[in-house]
């Protein structure tokens, strides 16, 4: 069976909303919401086909666009390759020129809709913004939380409240001040037991490789409504991570670190190759900053995860 290539949009407007569309009942997948696009055809790159199917479904010229994620899935009739692009500026006033109703839904919204099992990993590409700040260790508790207060201030959307001491009583008294300071502001990634996620049902949980390694096979401890990640570093850890169900991952390092000297850079090449064969959006980390985010974009990658670059009043990168 030929895998089908297919060109799809994230199309944001200035209000950051995203655009979906309803499929015919009496397509493939009929009935349920999708990004809009189509298939490549014959000696189109993915821009191209991009640009004309926007053109022919909803009369808008894309202007600027940028590869967001590839996913590779099989259904029981249909094999298809998703390639995703992110469509930030356009000409035009978007409408159905097919007749297919259009919304457009703020990326909180877009679990209210149900799309087709493939679109999942592009649901969760469109929520999830280009940085991931991972909060520093040796700070106190007051100039740690004010650090999250500045850079929430500054548009950090994401943050994961690392835990580099192990799993501390003090972690808890810690977490409940950090998910006050980013309840309706950004989301929030914890890290510890999994006995305690009962205790902050708002937040999401980051799983270390050890626990990825320990909990894969009993799949996704808590409903798809909550944020879900892992820390990876190779093939195998990100085949677990798929086989958990989780929502995005780290994958490191791909630069040598000040944080971590020891460990064996995965170098551009590799990280790429790992995510191309990898179905989940992947924050790159390890000597990342602001100045390789495009790059990494290029790479595959959701964007770039990071200490030093991302955390208040620090420079370069971790």
């Amino acid at each position: 069976m030929k895998r089908v290539h297919v060109a799809a949009a994230v199309i944001r407007d200035r209000d950051q909303r995203i655009l979906i569309a309803k499929r015919a009942d009496s397509q493939h997948q009929g009935g349920l919401w999708e990004f809009p696009g189509g298939k490549l055809e014959a000696g189109e790159d993915v821009p191209t086909a991009l640009a004309r199917e926007l053109r022919e479904e909803l009369g808008i010229e894309m202007e600027v666009a940028r590869p967001l994620i590839k996913i590779a899935h099989d259904y029981p009739d249909k094999q298809v390759l998703l390639d995703v692009w992110e469509v930030s500026q356009f000409r035009g006033e978007p409408h159905g020129v097919e007749g297919q109703p259009l919304a457009w839904v703020s990326a909180r919204q877009l679990a209210g809709y149900e799309f087709p099992e493939a679109n999942r990993p592009i649901v969760a590409a469109a929520s999830l913004p280009g940085e991931y700040l991972i909060t520093p260790d040796g700070l106190d508790n007051g100039p740690l939380l004010r650090g999250i207060q500045r850079a929430i201030a500054e548009g950090t959307r994401l943050i994961q409240l690392r835990a580099p001491n192990g799993y501390d009583p003090k972690y808890r008294d810690l977490a409940v001040d950090a998910v006050g300071l980013c309840a309706g502001k950004a989301q929030l990634m914890l890290k510890g037991p999994l006995e305690w996620l009962g205790d902050f049902p708002s937040a999401g949980w980051h799983l270390t490789a050890a626990q990825l390694r320990k909990y894969a096979s009993k799949g996704r401890p808590f409903p798809q409504e909550r944020w879900l990640a892992a820390s990876c570093h190779d093939a195998e850890e990100l085949a677990l991570a798929e086989q958990m169900g989780v929502d995005f991952v780290t994958l490191s390092p791909v630069q040598a670190t000040l944080t971590h000297p020891e460990a064996v850079p995965l170098g551009w090449e590799a990280a790429g190759k790992l995510i191309a064969g990898f179905k989940r959006p992947v924050f790159l980390l390890g000597g990342m900053g602001k100045a390789q985010l495009e790059q990494a974009w290029e790479a595959g990658a959701q964007g770039v995860a990071g200490i030093r670059a991302f955390w208040p009043g620090e420079s370069g990168k971790d």
